[in-house]
């Protein structure tokens, strides 16, 4: 089947993914941590290799390696139980159809020999979105930041500003999105340059609860 959306050196795309019949993708740290890695080493037309070592030290030294060409720039993700999403943009004629195919592929035949199992674990592809303004840029972008609050209250809109304080500092530390490397400027994942948006607004996380209340995670 031909995919809908047409993918564009210089545009940018909203890429999203959950587990089959909605089941946890990422049931340990160890997984969540798997998946971070491949979202640095599957982004090159190099062959993936590295070892089953989780260990900080190890997760270092891959972020150090040396990938060749990158497929796409990263501007965003977030990882979540049962699903992802991530903010991309081509570099490379075909780069989000490749590194997708790579991620998703390498992701599936771990979690498959970890957990015994055959089969798919993505509900198909991939889904995508074309971001076609600046206004959904930053939108998508605060979207995929803020998923984590249903890991917290999924009515969070409603809470006193006590909860939204300690929601802030929750989405601040979750570890398993782009927020960090934003908020350190250490960036290993993530490659901003290509977006056009200021530092300022992608640091400002406390913004994005009080001016993207309206945005919520599905």
């Amino acid at each position: 089947m031909q995919r809908k959306t047409k993918f564009v050196i210089g545009e940018f795309y909203h890429i999203y993914n959950r587990g089959v019949e909605k089941r946890i993708i990422f049931p340990n740290i160890s997984d969540y941590k798997r998946f971070l890695a491949l979202l640095y080493l599957a982004n090159s037309n190099e062959i993936i290799q590295f070892r089953n070592d989780f260990s900080r030290t190890f997760l270092e030294k891959i972020f150090e390696k040396d990938r060749g060409e990158p497929l796409v720039a990263i501007g965003a993700y977030c990882l979540m139980p049962n699903h992802f999403h991530l903010l991309l943009t081509p570099l490379v004629e075909g780069g989000i159809s490749k590194f997708m195919l790579k991620l998703q592929t390498g992701y599936s035949m771990y979690f498959n020999k970890k957990n015994d199992r055959v089969g798919g674990l993505f509900q198909g592809v991939f889904k995508s979105q074309h971001i076609d303004k600046n206004e959904y840029l930053m939108y998508i972008y605060a979207y995929i930041h803020l998923n984590p609050t249903k890991l917290k209250n999924s009515e969070w809109k409603t809470q006193p500003k006590s909860f939204l304080n300690k929601l802030k500092k929750f989405i601040a530390e979750y570890p398993y999105s782009s927020l960090q490397e934003y908020l350190s400027g250490n960036y290993r994942i993530l490659n901003p340059k290509p977006f056009p948006m200021e530092k300022k607004d992608l640091i400002d996380h406390d913004s994005m609860i009080d001016d993207f209340s309206e945005v919520l995670p599905r």
